[in-house]
């Protein structure tokens, strides 16, 4: 999962695709026509060179296909890119940047080469810029629109991390009629950021370019578009699972009071009650509180059954009901498989329809993956990294080729043992990777549970913890559990 950066980014709505003039530098109808570049409607384009002077150069092109001019500035002078900045708006041309190391350093050379293929006639000069370069060097006219100028119906969107580091780039994009919005900051992750997905949302199937070398980070960038393309969100806004989110849930099987809470009503009353148990969390945590549902949908049985895997697996049509209760109040859902001596990917593929709707995660129950010699309830089951990072990858794939946000995977633990090889698990971009840890009795008992499977825990996952409510001895509050419980977990279930 990518760190956490103190970034601004913008999103830009352009007009423009292979259309004229879009923006025009003289009033006279011979003046010559800035013309955008065209992009696919699908395409999705990453501006993170290293350096401001390449990102300008390389944001000019995605945005523009000729211009008559442009506005260069050197890239450390920053009172000379604002000038910049300002002078390429008014003329709506782009600003280009140079390292400010004479008209041989590389950033020049690679301006020069873009006012060549920008067709430009002259360039204005802020600041200490020297080029080699046939064009005029000349104030920029300021102008307006065209006459018969065009806007196009199709605008491209443009997302800008760290708006100081590339204060041309925002202009370039203002200058092709952009629409500024912001993430919070020190979001580096559109999927965390609710403006911007809510802008890409907007102009779905639209061009988009990301600048700023934040997202080198990225490690897939067409998807984390086109997940931000659907327009889903978390109740409390953006689309990863654990980013400044917590949740509690009421944990069980449909029908089956005796294995948890969930099951001892029916999905209308479910999500009533685990609304009324997730307000009490909200004066006492410190991070917005969602109620959720984990349902059982791979029940471990007592006997093998037809096919002899010892677990009972419950149809989408029981399942669905909770499912789209949950869907219509906002609150995601957990699929809880517990495979007896099937595997987690087989019992997986059987909710491919469910967990291809947004808000539908996936949690493996360890305890309940047996052997071909293990009984439920003889024996505490174990998985290997292997499968589960099978899992995962089917899991991964599945969210990446539908363009879904990022789905929750959750781990169940109370032992060492129950996840073999802990260390080798794989982490994904697509998945939110958490740890459950399900210890129940005294509190004591508990907390050294908790405090032993974080000893060598792989970095970057988040953490849960289960309250019972007739095992624990005594069962924490929310207050405790708010207090006493460190690190806080992002999720709390209640069985």
């Amino acid at each position: 999962m990518p760190t956490r950066t103190t970034r601004l980014a913008i999103a830009l709505t352009t007009a423009g695709l292979l259309l004229g003039a879009a923006g025009c530098t003289g009033a006279g109808p011979d003046t010559p026509r800035a013309t955008l570049a065209a992009a696919a409607s699908d395409t999705v384009t990453v501006v993170d060179q290293a350096d401001a002077a390449e990102r300008s150069v390389r944001a000019s092109r995605a945005l523009f296909a000729s211009t008559p001019g442009a506005v260069v500035a050197p890239a450390d002078d920053a009172s000379a890119v604002a000038a910049a900045a300002k002078a390429a708006e008014r003329a709506h041309v782009p600003v280009l940047v140079t390292d400010g190391d004479g008209d041989d350093s590389r950033a020049a050379r690679d301006v020069a080469r873009e006012l060549d293929r920008l067709g430009a006639r002259w360039y204005q000069a802020e600041g200490d810029v020297t080029l080699d370069t046939d064009v005029e060097q000349r104030e920029a006219p300021e102008g307006t629109h065209a006459p018969g100028s065009t806007r196009a119906s199709r605008p491209v969107t443009v997302v800008v991390a760290d708006r100081s580091a590339d204060a041309a780039v925002v202009a370039t994009a203002r200058a092709a009629g952009a629409r500024v919005v912001a993430m919070p900051d020190g979001v580096s992750d559109p999927a965390a950021a609710p403006d911007v997905v809510t802008a890409l949302h907007e102009r779905k199937g639209h061009p988009t370019v990301l600048v700023g070398t934040t997202f080198d980070a990225l490690a897939d960038p067409d998807w984390t578009v086109r997940a931000a393309e659907s327009g889903w969100q978390l109740p409390h806004g953006g689309q990863r699972p654990f980013d400044g989110h917590r949740y509690v849930a009421l944990y069980g099987a449909p029908g089956a009071p005796v294995l948890g809470v969930l099951g001892e009503q029916d999905p209308e009353a479910t999500v009533a009650r685990a609304e009324r148990l997730a307000h009490r969390y909200d004066d006492v945590s410190d991070e917005p509180v969602t109620p959720a549902m984990e349902v059982i949908a791979t029940v471990a049985a007592g006997d093998a059954g037809s096919d002899g895997d010892y677990s009972s697996e419950l149809p989408v049509s029981t399942l669905e009901p909770y499912v789209d209760a949950a869907h219509d109040a906002g609150m995601p859902v957990i699929l809880d498989l517990q495979p007896g001596r099937s595997d987690f990917l087989a019992q997986a593929k059987r909710y491919e329809s469910l967990l291809s709707k947004p808000g539908v995660w996936l949690a493996l129950d360890p305890e309940w993956r047996l052997t071909k010699d293990q009984v439920p309830l003889r024996q505490i089951g174990s998985v290997s990294a292997d499968e589960v990072n099978r899992t995962a990858d089917w899991l991964a794939d599945l969210v990446r080729s539908k363009g879904l946000p990022p789905k929750a995977f959750v781990l169940h633990q109370f032992r060492s043992t129950m996840i073999q090889d802990r260390s080798s698990l794989e982490q994904h971009p697509e998945l939110d990777v958490l740890i459950h840890v399900d210890g129940q009795g005294s509190q004591p008992e508990k907390q050294a549970t908790w405090k032993a499977l974080h000893e060598g825990a792989p970095a970057d996952v988040h953490w849960g913890w289960k309250n019972f409510i007739d095992e624990d001895q005594p069962m924490l509050s929310p207050e405790q559990t708010m207090r006493d419980v460190r690190p806080s977990p992002a999720l709390i279930t209640y069985q």
